[in-house]
């Protein structure tokens, strides 16, 4: 997510028709406005991407323990709470970075930073503030667990904006730090690193990120160009769609064998496994990588589909612990 989501909402005080301005920003002063937006509180795509790492991490490991069914759901709301505050606070580190970039690319000159609503000084100031809540939030875990979230909070994401000065792999560094979550989660229920499964979860999920953000890069390749910020699909050009399929590819494909390795049931390969799949031959068939509209669209589609993913998992979950609600067909 090198630049996170589409342009951001300027409002024209000399016209008499104001724009009007996505939820929740029309609710506060101006003020208060751009500290939401640096954190991209209006365009919650981010965050769900940032949790499904931790929602699917969790459930597996929650499968795997026999875990309570009440202590899955705090757990879960969690890592939510993670999620919200891990991706804040890599919005705005990477926007304290960017923001001579962002000034000059169509789609992101209107960030805080970047049009001067908000100073550097109170941005790193608020980005403390992220910081800290976020170690509150973890302060309950011990061991590799609390270690784990710290660093995937901290350098991870504090890191990744370097990237895109020295590399047109940012992406790749970005896979770790955005996919981070399923080691936390896994280790704060079971206490242990199964470092095969883990393995597989995190390269995995690698490529997934580099599928959905290389395609999303792909709606700022002129102006990234013009202003020297490197990317995967600056570099790939016309082979963003093998490359990124491949990549897609491998994703399918190590949920399959950590599902082998976890042992899972038909429940996860027929839902988790073959519905992922299903729905990212179906991304493939509909992006228009010349089309921004339709990179960010394909960018959004993603987070709907981890509902997908996680499913086969939690109905994996509830079959071992029998709290399944229902009857299911097969």
């Amino acid at each position: 997510m090198s630049r996170t989501s589409e342009k951001a909402p300027l409002i024209n005080s000399s016209s008499p028709v104001q724009e009007k301005l996505p939820f929740p920003l029309g609710l506060v002063s101006p003020e208060v406005r751009p500290y939401l937006e640096l954190i991209r509180f209006h365009k919650p795509t981010g965050t769900i991407l940032m949790f499904w790492p931790f929602a699917w991490g969790l459930t597996l490991a929650a499968y795997k323990t026999s875990l309570d069914l009440q202590t899955f759901w705090t757990e879960m709301f969690k890592f939510l709470i993670a999620a919200f505050l891990v991706r804040g606070s890599a919005c705005t580190i990477n926007d304290i970075f960017d923001r001579n970039f962002d000034a000059g690319v169509e789609r992101t000159k209107g960030r805080p930073l970047a049009s001067g609503r908000v100073s550097v000084f109170a941005a790193v100031v608020y980005l403390i503030l992220q910081y800290v809540a976020g170690v509150l939030l973890y302060l309950p875990y011990h061991g590799i667990a609390f270690w784990a979230a710290i660093a995937q909070l901290l350098p991870l994401f504090i890191i990744y904006p370097l990237m895109k000065r020295v590399t047109y792999w940012p992406q790749a560094w970005l896979g770790i730090a955005m996919n981070f979550g399923i080691v936390v989660a896994w280790v704060a229920v079971t206490n242990e690193v199964d470092w095969q499964l883990l393995t597989l979860l995190m390269v995995g999920t690698w490529g997934w990120t580099m599928h959905y953000d290389t395609i999303y890069a792909c709606q700022d390749r002129k102006d990234d160009v013009k202003v020297g910020v490197k990317s995967t699909a600056v570099m790939l050009g016309d082979f963003v769609r093998p490359f990124t399929f491949s990549c897609a590819v491998l994703f399918v494909a190590t949920l399959a064998y950590a599902g082998i390795h976890n042992q899972q049931t038909p429940y996860f390969f027929y839902v988790t496994v073959g519905g992922t799949a299903l729905h990212l031959i179906w991304q493939y068939a509909t992006v228009d990588l010349d089309d921004p509209e339709s990179c960010g669209l394909n960018f959004d589609r993603n987070g709907r589909m981890g509902w997908i993913t996680w499913a086969g998992l939690m109905i994996d979950y509830l079959v071992k612990i029998d709290k399944l609600p229902f009857a299911l067909p097969f």
